[in-house]
């Protein structure tokens, strides 16, 4: 007979799927609330494939497990497996032929930038739909069933492709009456004992800027901890205290002049980039490509995205 004609020789299904869920979660307990059995049979599942597979695929623990290096290696195989399956039942039960795109994204960015441009998708392509998942994170494509996430920072995970989006600089900003209560602002070490807005998840940008433009005496880290850039930009327009801003977020202010960049000529490129960032093998799915080029259609007409890089 040949390879073709013998029966595969496949673990327990029932197993891979308790593993893949575990591995996931990296956590038995919240496998089973998914899978809705219970922990113990999701241990005995998994301890079935170990036994199948001859290794050890968990390293158990008080509290949680971790995957052994074997266990690393099994993972993306089975949870690719499962994708693959999950969109080809999909495509089949769908009636109508449109592609569902679930997308990770900052949540100052979805309501900044991506929320009114949005509509102009349907009318690029009909035949897809976004589904948002936004958070002030980074998506983490080992336990989120994502397709894509957009995302600012470097390429750093091998097994991620990033398509480069565009770039954006860091600068100071504040409202016009508290420019007028508080200033003039002639240099940057000026800013000391003035309330700065700090967004905690991304901690580093004040820093950058700081470090960049060799001011001594600041510390973003004295004033208000804050959530989201929108929440510190909207903050700022209310005079509360002192902002970065960056692109994409914060050109209607700028325009308006609910905010005004306190020192244009100290701009600093942010050394994160943007990025569209998904798994390898799903770069060139056809809702992902498709969404790929309306995204870049978009940023190619933004005034303040369209040259991509900045210096």
């Amino acid at each position: 007979m040949t390879g073709f004609q013998q029966r595969r020789k496949l673990p327990p299904l029932n197993a891979l799927r308790a593993f893949e869920a575990a591995a996931r979660h990296l956590s038995f307990k919240d496998a089973a609330h998914e899978l809705s059995v219970s922990q113990s049979a999701i241990s005995h599942q998994v301890k079935s494939l170990e036994q199948s597979l001859n290794t050890h695929l968990f390293t158990r623990k008080t509290r949680a497990v971790e995957l052994t290096r074997k266990g690393k290696l099994l993972y993306p195989i089975v949870r690719n497996s499962f994708d693959s399956i999950a969109e080809g039942a999909q495509l089949i039960l769908e009636e109508a032929s449109v592609s569902v795109l679930t997308l990770h994204v900052y949540s100052t960015f979805t309501m900044r930038w991506l929320l009114p441009r949005l509509p102009r998708l349907q009318e690029f392509d009909s035949s897809i739909q976004v589904r948002l998942h936004t958070s002030q994170s980074d998506v983490n494509f080992a336990q989120e069933d994502i397709d894509a996430g957009i995302m600012v920072g470097q390429p750093v995970d091998s097994n991620l492709h990033y398509d480069h989006l565009f770039d954006c600089e860091l600068f100071p900003v504040c409202s016009p009456a508290f420019l007028e209560r508080h200033g003039p602002f002639e240099t940057p070490e000026q800013l000391a004992g003035h309330p700065i807005l700090q967004v905690y998840p991304s901690a580093g940008d004040w820093h950058v800027w700081l470090e960049g433009n060799n001011v001594r005496g600041v510390s973003p880290d004295s004033g208000l901890q804050l959530e989201s850039y929108d929440v510190a930009l909207s903050s700022a327009t209310q005079g509360i205290g002192i902002a970065l801003g960056q692109q994409p977020y914060i050109s209607d202010e700028i325009e308006t002049g609910a905010l005004i960049e306190i020192f244009p000529k100290l701009r600093l490129k942010n050394p994160n980039r943007w990025y569209l960032v998904c798994r390898n093998e799903k770069r060139d799915s056809p809702k992902l490509a498709a969404f790929r080029r309306w995204l870049f259609s978009q940023i190619e007409v933004d005034d303040q995205l369209s040259t991509r890089s900045i210096g």
